[in-house]
């Protein structure tokens, strides 16, 4: 059309438009809703040179341009109305089709349409909510307060300033910083003091639920509210003795919080509000929230806060089976000792000798054998020696140890770290090596405290020799005593009942055979049974798994700590990896990419990333092993 009425030298009184598309002419004609950017630029250049009035509506069949586009046989092309054009243009004025306004169709539907959202009120003021730190805003603030100065410069001034709307690299001066702090603090109190600001300025009482009611407050020439209090007379600085008040739940107390606990170095909460109050302010509720910055701030939590913990879980199934002995073991490598080897022409050569020990997960008792070095095959003949002792075991437990992982390779044994998986393997009457996470000691502590009582107890038995009479064959006996010694412990206390002597030690039950001459107590069918051994051996048994079951049992039911459920670390969580051999400030920065929660829905291992000096590296950790920075979930910070 524009390039028509450009071209040919006629003036035309009206031009009209046709299409066969409701939806463009609902386009056209709407005044309500909004598009996106590529129909609102179509139809922006569309109304740009025609008005809506000027379109209207042809069905497809009497649309001529249509026959441009649909294959049309050359022979039939001179009878259609491609050449004639539509029968009504040829009728008067007055006898065309008819103007009518046209809608959106299907509004709720269409794609083209931006979602139409009604603002009803907003009250909700956010006002300084967009700053972050407490000098930017005061600087941003003193900005504008040096561009509206520079309007009332006096033009006829030799001196040259700035004028007009401008962005000035000068530093700003003390009076500029010091008004826009007037210009913050007074926007924020006439914001959330109202109230307390008119009845001062009239004489009358604070209300009798205003938050500034023990404080005595006054408006000063400035119109600022300030403390009055008692220390008038006291050799302070005037911010000191009248501090400007600051409304707790403001963002500008955030910002004033955050800027003099930088100002401190994250320090504590007294230095911080000590800084505060030096500076002039009196934040209400200020303790609060200055506890509630300190503990959310990341620098904070990589300098003080201490690992992660979680409830304690439940005791795994293999801890409370009355199953053969040795049916589940736990296994670790301790030492090491040195011994006398042999005896040369410069003295006596000694060897290194280590210990491994077994630990039935259900009676608590233990076997021992020493090996000559950390190595696989040294722990496989180890192991092969405890097997042909104590027979065959159905699962064994242990910590991640090179020579571990090597020997259940060796062995062919099944490994997982999933406990439905060994529940599955259990189930197949196979021997499965569960293996704890790196880092984790704590969760073979039923072993590691087997460990610590053994040392204990040999530490006694070797003050009585010297380390020269140390040999193989002495570190051996050695360890078989204190095998006998451990395993005759009590393992409940010791009952003051005379009619109850029986005691129940591990060695009960490994030996047949009761600690005492007494015979066990309580009455029995069979009147052979003095007479025969083997029934004798059988009552004993089943006196030691009936009160491991009910006296044993019991004392395994209390958590003696993490005892509460804590918050689950998730994917996404920035956590701190904690390293025994380098300094805090030198712990690596990693994200959790994998967590493995356990049977009653805890985390308390996660796989984490980590970015090396060799790019990055996964590690499998316990929680107690990490410090939590950031979590996925900003709520979430808060509550932790």
């Amino acid at each position: 059309m524009e390039t028509i009425t450009e071209e040919i030298a006629v003036k035309f009184d009206k031009i009209n438009f046709y299409t066969d598309s409701r939806v463009v002419l609902g386009y056209i004609y709407n005044e309500e809703r909004r598009f996106h950017v590529y129909v609102s630029n179509r139809i922006q250049r569309i109304r740009r040179s025609t008005t809506p009035d000027q379109w209207h509506y042809v069905s497809s069949e009497h649309n001529p341009a249509d026959i441009a586009t649909r294959p049309i046989a050359p022979m039939k092309l001179q009878n259609t109305i491609w050449f004639s054009g539509l029968a009504f243009l040829h009728r008067p004025k007055t006898e065309t089709v008819a103007k009518a306004p046209y809608a959106l169709v299907d509004p709720e539907q269409d794609v083209e349409i931006r979602t139409h959202v009604t603002v009803l009120n907003t009250t909700v003021s956010k006002r300084f909510e967009r700053f972050s730190d407490w000098s930017r805003l005061i600087r941003a603030i003193g900005k504008l307060i040096h561009i509206a100065c520079s309007y009332k410069q006096d033009p006829n001034s030799s001196t040259p300033t700035c004028k007009g709307w401008h962005c000035c690299e000068l530093p700003l001066s003390t009076d500029t910083i010091h008004q826009s702090k007037v210009v913050v603090v007074k926007a924020i109190q006439r914001e959330m003091y109202a109230e307390e600001l008119q009845c001062l300025k009239q004489n009358k009482s604070l209300p009798k639920t205003s938050t500034l009611q023990k404080l005595d407050p006054f408006v000063d020439e400035s119109g600022l509210l300030r403390i009055g209090g008692c220390l008038l007379n006291a050799d302070l600085s005037s911010g000191e003795k009248r501090p400007l008040i600051i409304p707790g739940k403001s963002h500008v107390a955030l910002l004033l919080i955050r800027h003099f606990h930088e100002q401190t170095h994250h320090q504590g909460r007294h230095l911080t509000e000590g800084a505060i109050r030096s500076a002039g302010y009196w934040i209400i509720g200020g303790k609060r929230r200055v506890s509630s910055l300190i503990h959310s701030c990341v620098v904070c939590r990589r300098l003080r806060r201490g690992c992660e913990t979680q409830k304690m879980a439940d005791l795994p199934k293999d801890r409370l089976s009355a199953e053969p002995p040795f049916t589940h073991v736990g296994i670790d490598v301790f030492g090491p000792w040195s011994v006398s080897a042999r005896k040369t022409r410069g003295g006596i050569a000694e060897n290194k000798r280590w210990a491994v020990l077994f630990m039935c997960l259900s009676i608590r008792a233990i076997h021992i054998e020493v090996i000559e070095s950390l190595s696989t095959s040294s722990f496989i003949n180890a192991l092969r020696r405890f097997l042909a002792i104590r027979g065959p075991v159905k699962q064994i437990r242990s910590d991640r140890g090179t020579n571990f992982i090597g020997a259940c390779k060796d062995l062919q044994i099944s490994s997982n770290v999933d406990e439905k998986a060994v529940e599955r393997f259990l189930s197949d009457q196979g021997c499965v090596w569960t293996f704890n996470p790196p880092h984790s000691s704590h969760m073979g502590g039923a072993w590691e405290r087997m460990i610590g009582l053994t040392r204990k107890i040999l530490d006694s038995m070797l003050l009585q020799t010297t380390s020269s009479k140390l040999t193989h064959e002495v570190l051996s006996t050695f360890m078989a005593e204190v095998t006998a010694i451990i395993n005759n412990r009590p393992l409940i206390p010791v009952s003051t009942d005379p009619a109850d002597p029986f005691i129940l030690t591990p060695a009960t039950v490994l030996t047949q055979k009761s600690g005492t001459d007494l015979l066990p107590p309580g009455n029995f069918e069979k009147p052979g049974l003095y007479k025969q051994q083997w029934r004798m051996v059988q009552s004993l048994a089943s006196m030691f798994w009936d009160r491991w079951r009910k006296q044993y049992l019991a004392t395994l039911q209390y958590r003696r700590k993490w005892q509460h459920q804590q918050p689950n670390v998730s994917k996404g969580c920035i956590v701190l990896l904690k390293d025994s051999q380098s300094k805090r400030n030198d712990w690596p920065l990693g994200i959790i990419t994998e967590t493995y929660p356990g049977q009653d829905g805890r985390v308390r291992k996660v796989q984490v990333r980590i970015i090396g000096k060799d790019g990055p590296k996964l590690f499998l950790r316990p929680i107690n092993e990490m410090i939590l920075l950031l979590h996925d979930d900003p709520k979430q910070d808060v509550k932790n």
